[in-house]
């Protein structure tokens, strides 16, 4: 398995078909519709689709705490989903992941990189902003919460390459 860069307390890896289990449980703990492990692997079997998964290092035990998955096509990026264990948060993980997803869509020479964000997750709005990217649209009503009424989705993009000059 390739590591693409090592923190000191975190391996970020490749994600791979055997975790599609543990990131299904993962998405579970924030999403009101969690995505299947099913759903994941079918995702991950496609060309354009790639991950990366968190484990803390010296702790095999504990497993993956945290993965992203992005897709990249024509030249665009996107970012499919993102999640970090409760327990591992505000250690910059989630940064870390994007960071990866970063690196590899510039080697990739990926243009633009898209994703949604929640309107009530300020701490990855936050995140995304410091990252770059800007909202371009909202998707009204798009995340359904258990009781309470739906949220927004908003559409943050981050320029990857600058256009030559005419």
């Amino acid at each position: 398995m390739k590591i693409p860069f090592l923190r000191r307390d975190h391996a970020i890896l490749d994600l791979e078909a055997d975790d599609c289990h543990a990131i299904a449980r993962l998405h579970e703990e924030d999403f009101g519709r969690p995505w299947s492990a099913e759903e994941f692997e079918s995702l991950l079997t496609q060309d354009t689709v790639f991950g990366f998964a968190v484990r803390e290092v010296g702790n095999p035990r504990l497993g993956l705490v945290g993965f992203v998955l992005a897709r990249l096509a024509a030249g665009e990026g996107e970012i499919l989903t993102i999640a970090v264990a409760r327990t591992r948060r505000r250690l910059g993980l989630g940064r870390t992941l994007m960071d990866a997803v970063l690196r590899r869509l510039h080697s990739d020479r990926a243009e633009e990189l898209f994703l949604e964000v929640d309107e009530t997750n300020a701490a990855a709005i936050a995140l995304y902003k410091r990252l770059g990217f800007n909202e371009v649209a909202r998707r009204p009503g798009y995340y359904e919460h258990e009781g309470r009424k739906r949220s927004d989705a908003i559409v943050m993009r981050r320029e990857l390459r600058r256009a030559k000059p005419a």
